[in-house]
């Protein structure tokens, strides 16, 4: 049964749901794979990145790294075997010229590019995946919405 398809709602306020969820990410972002994250402080977005790294490290055999906010260094890099990711948070980024210093699209089809607040990002790549995470009636009950633009590949998560 499916429980994620392209704008679908998901109840995220469990953190095995996020867990799993984030988890089975690893089956579609590759190289090149552009990830923007929407949503309020707190909400779940570098939880969500965390669980995605962390996933992909035990399905490479590899050592668990500690996966924290990018608010403050602006940008943290996660070698997964031979995959690059570069988790973004820009919060804290005030104008363009900040973000073209940054240098997030050199080199772009090499790596993961997975973005939390990239609402100043005026031209984002066509192929891309979208995630906004809400706050439900309270806030210990969250949910998601993904989307997907352009050609990214497909996805449907199927209930284990």
């Amino acid at each position: 049964m499916r429980i994620a398809i392209n704008n679908s709602k998901l109840d995220i306020s469990e953190i095995d749901t996020t867990k799993k969820l984030a988890g089975d990410f690893i089956n579609y972002l590759k190289k090149g794979s552009f990830v923007c994250l929407y949503g309020e402080i707190g909400v779940g977005k570098t939880t969500f990145v965390k669980h995605f790294i962390n996933t992909y490290q035990i399905y490479k055999n590899l050592e668990i790294s500690e996966v924290t906010s990018p608010t403050f260094s602006l940008m943290n890099e996660y070698l997964v075997g031979d995959i690059l990711i570069n988790h973004c948070d820009l919060f804290r980024i005030k104008n363009n010229k900040d973000l073209t210093n940054l240098g997030l699209f050199e080199n772009i089809e090499d790596k993961i590019l997975i973005i939390e607040w990239p609402k100043l990002i005026k031209k984002k790549p066509k192929n891309r995946i979208e995630i906004y995470f809400y706050y439900k009636k309270n806030f210990f009950s969250r949910q998601l919405k993904i989307k997907k633009y352009g050609r990214c590949k497909s996805y449907a998560f199927l209930k284990k």
